[in-house]
C-alpha cells in the first residue's frame, strides 16, 4: 500500500497543498514550525480518524476557516482509491470514498493503513494509561476496522451511564428526590456487551504483539530485554476467555461496585479504566526504564505493530515524524536499517543530516508554507 497523492485544504498551516508521492522513502526536510509534521499528520488522520498530536479536530482547521479537507489517492495491489475527509469542528465530519458521499467517516478506515513513529510515542511508556489504551484500540481498529463501531458504541453507552450516575450522586448530596435508576441494569448490559468485545480484541492483540515487540526491542537494543506486555483489567478471567465469559465478568464487576459508583457519580469498571503494563525484564518500564530504554521500547511497540499489520494485510505506510533527532547514533542507524525496506516510508527532519544514508529517496523542502520537490 502506498499514497500517490495528498491534497490539503485549510488543514493546519496550509490553505492548500498538493504533494505527489511515490513508493520507497520520501523525506520532508525543513526547519521546525514550517509544516512538515502537518503533512504526515494528515495521512495519519485518514488511517485513524484522529491526530497523534491533539485530541480534538479544532486545531486541525486553519485559523479563519470553518472546515478542513484531507484527500488522498491510495494504491494497493494495482487498485487506486480516492479517500476524502472533511473536518467540521462542532459538527459531524463528512467522508467520501471514490467520490461517493454515501459513507460515514469510519467507513473509510482500512483504506489507508499507517504506523507512525513520533516524539509523542514516549508517552506510551511514561504517560498515563489512556495513552496505552489508545495505542491498543487504534491497533485493534487497524486490524479490524468494524471495531470502530464497537468503540463508538462503548463511548456512547459510557457517557449516558455516567450522566445517570452523576445525576444520582448529585441528588444524594443535595438531599433532593432520588433519581430513577431502574434503567441502570440495561446500561450495564450494553456496557458489558461492547466492553467484552473490546477486551477480547485487546487481549488477542497483546498475545500476537508480545513476541514481535520483544524481537523488535532486541534488534534495537541487544541484550536489554526481554519485553513483557501485561493487561491489567477489571476482573480475573481465565486466559483465552470468550466474549460471553468477559460479558459475565464485567456484569459481575459492575454489580460489585454499584454502590460506590452511585456515591461517586462515575463508572468505575470497564475497558476505559484498564491499563497495559510494559515490562523490561522483571520491572515495569514506567518509573524504572531509562530515557534510552523508554525510547527503544516505544519504538519496539511501533515496529511490532508494523510487522503485525504487514502479516495480516496490505503493508502499512511507515511514518517517522522527527524521530531521528531524538535518538543516539546507534539507535538511529538500527531503526533506519529495520524500516528501509518498507513499501512506503515517509520521514520528517529538520536537516538532511538527521536522515540516515540508508534512507535514500525522494526529498521535499518544506518552508514558509510551501512544499517543493528537490531536484
Amino acid at each position: 500500500m502506498h499514497v500517490t497523492r495528498l491534497s490539503l485544504a485549510d488543514f493546519r498551516s496550509y490553505a492548500t497543498a498538493e504533494v505527489a508521492l511515490t513508493p520507497g522513502v520520501t523525506a520532508f526536510i525543513g526547519p521546525n514550525g514550517q509544516g512538515k509534521t502537518n503533512l504526515v499528520e494528515a495521512i495519519g488522520y485518514l488511517a485513524t480518524l484522529g491526530s497523534h498530536r491533539v485530541s480534538s479536530d479544532a486545531p486541525l482547521v486553519r485559523m479563519g476557516a470553518d472546515r478542513a479537507v484531507i484527500r488522498a489517492a491510495v494504491t494497493e495491489g494495482g487498485r487506486e482509491q480516492l479517500v476524502e475527509l472533511e473536518l467540521n469542528p462542532g459538527r459531524a465530519n463528512r467522508a467520501r470514498l471514490n467520490r461517493s458521499t454515501h459513507v460515514r467517516p469510519r467507513d473509510v478506515l482500512g483504506v489507508v493503513r499507517t504506523v507512525l513513529f513520533a516524539p509523542e510515542d514516549l508517552r506510551l511508556v511514561k504517560g498515563d494509561p489512556g495513552e496505552r489504551r489508545g495505542f491498543l484500540d487504534d491497533l485493534v481498529t487497524a486490524r479490524a476496522p468494524r471495531l470502530a463501531g464497537v468503540r463508538a458504541d462503548y463511548e456512547r453507552v459510557l457517557k449516558q451511564r455516567n450522566t445517570l450516575l452523576k445525576s444520582a450522586a448529585m441528588a444524594r448530596r443535595h438531599g433532593g428526590r432520588g433519581v430513577d435508576l431502574s434503567t441502570l441494569d440495561v446500561w450495564d448490559q450494553h456496557l458489558a456487551r461492547s466492553g467484552a468485545e473490546l477486551l477480547t480484541r485487546r487481549l488477542a492483540l497483546i498475545v500476537a504483539l508480545g513476541p514481535l515487540a520483544d524481537k523488535a526491542y532486541e534488534r534495537l537494543a541487544p541484550g536489554g530485554g526481554p519485553v513483557g506486555l501485561e493487561y491489567r483489567g477489571p476482573a480475573e478471567v481465565a486466559p483465552g476467555a470468550s466474549r460471553e465469559e468477559w460479558y459475565e465478568a464485567l456484569l459481575g464487576a459492575l454489580a460489585a461496585v454499584r454502590t460506590q459508583e452511585i456515591e461517586r457519580g462515575v463508572t468505575l469498571v470497564g475497558p476505559h479504566r484498564d491499563d497495559l503494563v510494559l515490562r523490561l525484564g522483571a520491572l515495569p518500564a514506567k518509573g524504572y526504564a531509562s530515557h534510552g530504554e523508554a525510547w527503544s521500547l516505544a519504538l519496539a511497540l511501533r515496529l511490532a505493530s508494523y510487522e503485525l499489520l504487514k502479516e495480516e494485510g496490505p503493508e502499512p505506510v511507515l511514518v517517522l515524524d522527527d524521530v531521528f533527532a531524538e535518538l543516539d547514533a546507534r539507535r538511529r542507524e538500527r531503526l533506519a536499517e529495520l524500516v528501509a525496506g518498507g513499501e512506503q516510508v515517509l520521514v520528517t527532519a529538520a536537516v538532511e543530516q538527521d536522515v540516515p544514508e540508508v534512507l535514500a529517496g525522494a526529498r521535499f523542502t518544506v518552508a514558509e508554507g510551501r512544499v517543493t520537490v528537490d531536484g
